[in-house]
């Protein structure tokens, strides 16, 4: 190996405040990531909210015939601020091919503590044909981008259609202002 030609470059040496500066981004990194919190903690009230009814131990009113329901997303978020989560569940049958339409429920906790969390609201129909994508918990209310077929001669691996829907906690309820399905972007 060769000696450098010339004199060190002073960006090339660690010097004791190079590793303070490091150290005190790094503090301050850890610090705002442990002050962050999860979507889902972040809807409904100020503080962390607890787990919701267990979307794999509901009864979907779903005919999947002989395949099982599958959950493919969910959120707990307590819409009516009276500490217990409800939760919003995106399932599907789990046919192993093609892609099943989703339905998009609100599981409330049961009277009776050993029964399975009940439906609440559906939110999607699986009969509408769409596809759930993006499940995203608010304060006041989850969002959604569904995806669909504008025709049985569009093949099911390539939707054409989407239409973006939020749902607002109003009187008691979840709302949603129906919007018409719109061309996928290619």
């Amino acid at each position: 190996m060769q000696p450098p030609a010339g004199p060190a470059l002073p960006h090339t040496r660690s010097r004791p405040v190079h590793w303070v500066a490091t150290a005190a981004v790094l503090a301050a990194v850890t610090g705002g990531a442990a002050l962050m919190r999860p979507p889902e903690a972040a809807a409904g009230q100020p503080g962390p909210v607890a787990a919701g009814p267990d979307p794999a131990a509901a009864e979907y009113p779903l005919d999947c015939g002989p395949h099982p329901v599958l959950v493919t997303d969910h959120v707990f978020v307590d819409f009516d601020g009276d500490g217990r989560a409800e939760t919003v569940a995106v399932v599907r049958c789990d046919a192993g091919s093609g892609t099943p339409p989703s339905g998009m429920y609100v599981l409330a906790r049961p009277a009776d503590a050993t029964a399975p969390p009940r439906v609440a609201e559906v939110l999607v129909d699986p009969e509408e044909g769409m596809t759930v994508e993006r499940l995203q918990a608010r304060e006041d209310g989850v969002s959604v981008r569904l995806l669909g077929y504008s025709s049985p001669e569009v093949p099911r691996c390539c939707p054409d259609l989407q239409r973006d829907v939020s749902w607002h906690w109003q009187d008691g309820r979840l709302s949603a202002p129906r919007a018409a399905a719109v061309p996928a972007p290619a």
